[in-house]
């Protein structure tokens, strides 16, 4: 498993499955505000660049193209037993999904193209921050990357400093690659090969991938919808969540998979189903090895309640489409110091850092909740977490 693509994956495995791609620069973070509503209907599978998030480096350092990324994410889903597979990809990530409808349409199920091209730009551009990057590291790209990424307005959001964090830790030889693979990139004649559903999502303020590299994309793909969003820049879905999640549920309902898996809420529609979705989230949020163990302390006198809890707080609860994972860990955090419940506190602050939140964030709720529930209950609140911390850079260090 050393060489395959990191990758996340949420909903219930019987789902149908939906691979989502990420932008060059970013993590599979990129996604975050739409996995909780995508994955109460569909196995979302999430995956890092080679170089990104917490993917090995593995591009060629020079002549890598988007059929390189794309024959990587074929073998992630030989690996996850995916036969075939709807498909949604951001910049970077919607050029291997065009690729894949291309050149491997018997895989592809349907398509979500966002802020991305058939071709872009002059190749010279891209060799030239190739260089770049190989010469000074992605310190440089980072640096600009919020211009590009996000309007003026959106700049200073904790979203957007995040993913200029991503692109600053990236590994500057993978990076450079994905930029050569870009350059070479141009599937401008092939477009009518793609015969899957379609749909184009563009953030109508978008420097990089502008509207007009949509409406070719669309001009191109017989039957191809249209997504124009107002007030957002290259990564639309992060700036604007709501309107992208939107555009991207219709286009899956409309395509072969939908409807499946899902009751009239849009959530799991039986006790069975709503099992499956919540024990998928509580292996993501809690970890395998946690939930692994409370399965093995289970008896007959408990095993009642921890189906509860699995279908009911997983399923039902952490499942829902109105929060991020991360601002549920925040509150979750927030009402397990209020009331004192300590063990509980302590599985939640290594969940909160599964679901993203980064030491010092944590902090901040602690701080808040001393206002809040008591200085006595955040002292208790910051003795467990500061713990916890400890442990988990422990690990880190040892794993490293």
């Amino acid at each position: 498993m050393t060489n395959l693509l990191h990758h996340r994956v949420d909903g219930a495995g019987g789902a149908p499955p939906l691979v989502l791609g990420p932008s060059l620069g970013t993590s599979l973070a990129v996604w975050d505000a739409q996995v909780p509503a995508l994955a109460r209907t569909h196995r979302v599978i999430r995956y890092d660049l080679p170089g990104h998030g917490r993917s090995p480096a593995r591009l060629p350092a020079t002549g890598a193209t988007v059929a390189d990324l794309g024959r990587m994410v074929l073998e992630l889903a030989d690996r996850l037993g995916l036969e075939s597979f709807a498909y949604g990809g951001v910049s970077l990530g919607g050029a291997v999904g065009t690729w894949l409808a291309v050149h491997h349409a018997e895989r592809v199920r349907s398509l979500a193209l966002v802020c991305t091209s058939a071709r872009f730009g002059e190749p010279s551009g891209w060799r030239e921050r190739a260089a770049l990057v190989r010469a000074e590291g992605t310190g440089p790209v980072a640096d600009t990357a919020v211009h590009r990424w996000f309007t003026p307005a959106f700049a200073g959001a904790p979203a957007a400093a995040a993913l200029v964090a991503d692109a600053r830790a990236a590994d500057p030889e993978a990076y450079a690659a994905c930029c050569d693979a870009l350059a070479a990139f141009d599937l401008r004649a092939e477009l009518a090969a793609i015969t899957v559903p379609t749909c184009v999502i563009a953030g109508r303020d978008d420097p990089a991938t502008p509207p007009a590299h949509a409406r070719e994309l669309v001009d191109g793909i017989a039957g191809a919808s249209l997504t124009e969003v107002g007030h957002a820049a290259h990564l639309a879905n992060v700036e604007r969540p709501g309107p992208v999640l939107a555009a991207l549920t219709a286009h899956l309902a409309d395509g072969p998979d939908g409807g499946a898996f899902s009751g009239p809420s849009g959530g799991p529609s039986d006790d069975a189903s709503r099992h499956a979705a919540g024990m998928a989230v509580r292996r993501a949020v809690l970890g395998d090895a946690h939930v692994d163990r409370a399965a093995a302390r289970s008896t007959d006198f408990t095993a009642p309640f921890q189906d509860l809890i699995t279908r009911y707080a997983w399923g039902e609860i952490w499942t829902r489409p109105g929060l991020s994972r991360r601002t549920r860990s925040c509150v979750t955090l927030t009402a397990l110091v209020a009331r004192g419940h300590h063990d509980e506190l302590a599985m939640h602050v290594r969940a909160a850092l599964r679901n993203g939140l980064t030491p010092d964030e944590i902090q901040e709720v602690l701080l808040q909740s001393a206002v809040y529930c008591g200085v006595p209950a955040a002292n208790s609140a910051f003795a467990i977490a500061n713990r916890v911390l400890e442990e988990d850079r422990a690990e880190e260090e040892e794993g490293h």
